[in-house]
């Protein structure tokens, strides 16, 4: 093995769209703590291994907040979009990290997403109803991907529907990779104003929904106003982009592999669909460029010291690929039992929206393949344009018939 520093992100192998590139699997392998050199000639550490990162997860000497020198962006708009704006509770360490995600759990709590099932299960055979009543094909993710999750969250915001066009264009800005700082600015200051006034609307009316909430707290001096609009444009952005990245592959991925789908399509046992929804968690893995974390005190993982002030970079896709804990992980088996993946990553500040997103994915995969059992590509694979340059993968099309 040669002393060279790769590059990252890497790419993935020609034809294999849902694995991960063959360099990280082969990193995990060969030297699972190893240095990789990022857009700005950074060389963080690029930890591989399932059990490394679950310890990482839940080690108190690293931190997720993208001020701190040596954090490893993942971009130069990204870093300039940090260092402007105050961070969401997503880019805190605790006791504010905790503070500030308890104002916002109730909402996500699994019986309260329970709850939800009905009216995701309306508004999911309503944008099929259109699909099958417009062109045939469509596009699923302009048709259903990327719709539905944006009328959930809208729901339990208090957002208008009518709006989604305006916030899903901005919010698209924000996980591509390649965004200038420029675009990320005009787009993040957009959004920022747009919730701004929506929490002062509902300061003015409140409802029963998310930012009233939010607006209540702010008028009770808990959230200053900007921290009120920071934490609805990170809810509003969340809520829609990854859930509707892995609807839309998903869906592709089931139709590559037609024996998986005939398992989901034709069960009435929703802990089988349940079952299956880990399994493509796991596989696919949709934030696909890691979590990032910078280290503030020295610590020893993977035979290798990590240094105070040293850039960490933690990639789920390869821990959920390690055989060792998902035998024949390139096996897509939606009979797995694939519960202790880490899609929505681990520790503290896992995905606060992960039941939310499993109900959503239950309920579209599910209905959509028993509703079109005839479904399939209307293009061949190699021209469907997927995700690479985001940091949530997916594709932007993908063409269907029936």
């Amino acid at each position: 093995m040669t002393d060279t520093v790769p590059d990252f992100p890497m790419a993935r192998a020609a034809g294999c769209p849902f694995d991960p590139p063959p360099e990280m699997l082969r990193l995990r392998s060969e030297r699972p703590v190893a240095r990789v050199r990022l857009w700005d000639g950074s060389t963080p550490w690029l930890v591989t291994r399932y059990e490394d990162q679950r310890a990482l997860y839940g080690d108190a000497r690293l931190s997720v907040d993208p001020r701190r020198p040596g954090f490893p962006h993942f971009s130069a708009a990204f870093q300039e979009a940090y260092s402007q704006m105050p961070p969401s509770f997503l880019n805190m360490d605790d006791p504010d990290h905790a503070r500030i995600r308890r104002m916002v759990t109730g909402p996500f709590t699994v019986k309260r997403i329970a709850a939800m099932r009905p009216a995701v299960q309306r508004m999911t055979d309503q944008f099929i109803d259109t699909m099958l009543a417009g062109p045939n094909p469509a596009d699923l993710v302009e048709a259903l991907a990327l719709p539905l999750p944006s009328l959930v969250i809208c729901e339990l915001l208090g957002v208008p529907y009518d709006d989604h066009g305006f916030f899903q264009s901005r919010s698209q800005v924000g996980v591509r990779r390649d965004a200038s700082v420029a675009e990320a600015r005009a787009a993040s200051g957009e959004l920022l104003q747009y919730l701004d006034e929506q929490l002062q609307a509902k300061l003015a009316a409140p409802g029963d929904d998310m930012l009233s909430d939010l607006a209540a707290r702010m008028r009770d001096g808990d959230l200053g106003r900007l921290d009120a609009a920071m934490l609805g444009l990170l809810l509003l952005g969340a809520g829609h982009e990854t859930t509707a990245n892995m609807i839309a592959l998903g869906v592709l991925a089931l139709l590559e592999h037609p024996d998986q789908l005939a398992l989901v399509r034709d069960t009435d046992d929703p802990k089988v669909v349940a079952g299956a929804v880990e399994e493509m968690l796991r596989y696919l893995t949709v934030v696909h460029n890691g979590q990032r974390r910078v280290v503030l005190e020295d610590l020893e993982i993977g035979g290798e010291t990590l240094r105070a002030g040293e850039g960490v970079i933690i990639p789920g896709a390869t821990g959920n690929w390690e055989p060792d804990r998902f035998p024949d992980p390139a096996r897509l088996d939606v009979t797995r039992d694939a519960r202790r993946h880490m899609a929505f990553g681990f520790g503290i500040h896992q995905c606060l929206g992960q039941p939310l997103a499993r109900l959503e994915l239950q309920v579209v995969y599910s209905t959509l393949l028993r509703r079109v059992p005839t479904l399939r590509r209307a293009v061949e694979l190699d021209k469907i344009p997927f995700k690479d340059d985001g940091v949530v993968y997916g594709v932007y099309e993908l063409p269907v018939t029936w």
